[in-house]
């Protein structure tokens, strides 16, 4: 069993990160396009209900993202 309330997808292109997020509680579905700093995404994140699960495509775009 999960234990994060929201999981969330990240694809991480060199432009933009569409992000798309599901509340496993409620249903309530996320998504947005974010540009690609990694400030403007962890904010983004952040502001979802949390525990949270971030997955993203892996990829030389993804790399730095995933080190912050």
């Amino acid at each position: 069993m999960f234990t994060e309330r929201t999981s969330v997808g990240l694809d991480v292109h060199a432009r933009s990160v569409f992000a798309a997020a599901i509340d496993s509680d409620t249903g309530e579905l996320f998504q947005s396009r974010l540009t690609p700093s990694p400030e403007h995404i962890l904010t983004w994140v952040q502001d979802l209900p949390g525990p949270v699960a971030v997955a993203y495509e892996a990829g030389p775009t993804g790399f730095g993202l995933y080190r912050t």
